[in-house]
């Protein structure tokens, strides 16, 4: 006999589209459009740190992200494995080129709040 096959929970699949939302941000977009991203899917007091950058609250984010797209233009983030459990997730990523190329590879742990936005981002990869 098969052993049953479960369906994804209700609040993984919704972890995973707030997760995935929120890395469209990092794509070229207008403020207006990165913003309506954030009203989605941040915590105006979110945290988010990597190896190169502490960023506290929208602003913070929204400039560093600025600064992301000033060095590598059109660069973007796809994720290639998303788990989540208990308000928290771990992602493998890949930073992708305007040309769809492949740049580099992470890992993030994020934490959401009560309503399910992200309150806590955490990337982890190699500096040059």
């Amino acid at each position: 006999m098969d052993a049953p096959t479960a369906s994804p929970s209700p609040r993984l699949a919704d972890s995973r589209q707030t997760w995935e939302t929120y890395t469209a941000a990092w794509k070229p977009e207008n403020l207006a459009r990165r913003r309506g991203l954030f009203e989605l899917t941040l915590s105006r007091d979110c945290e988010y740190r990597d190896p190169l950058v502490h960023a506290i609250g929208w602003d913070a984010l929204d400039n560093y992200m600025q600064d992301f797209q000033r060095q590598v233009p059109g660069g973007h983030f796809v994720t290639t494995w998303f788990v989540a459990h208990h308000d928290r997730s771990v992602a493998k990523w890949e930073m992708r080129g305007a040309d769809g190329s492949v740049l580099g590879h992470g890992v993030s742990y994020a934490e959401y709040a009560d309503d399910g936005k992200l309150r806590a981002m955490n990337g982890f990869f190699d500096t040059p």
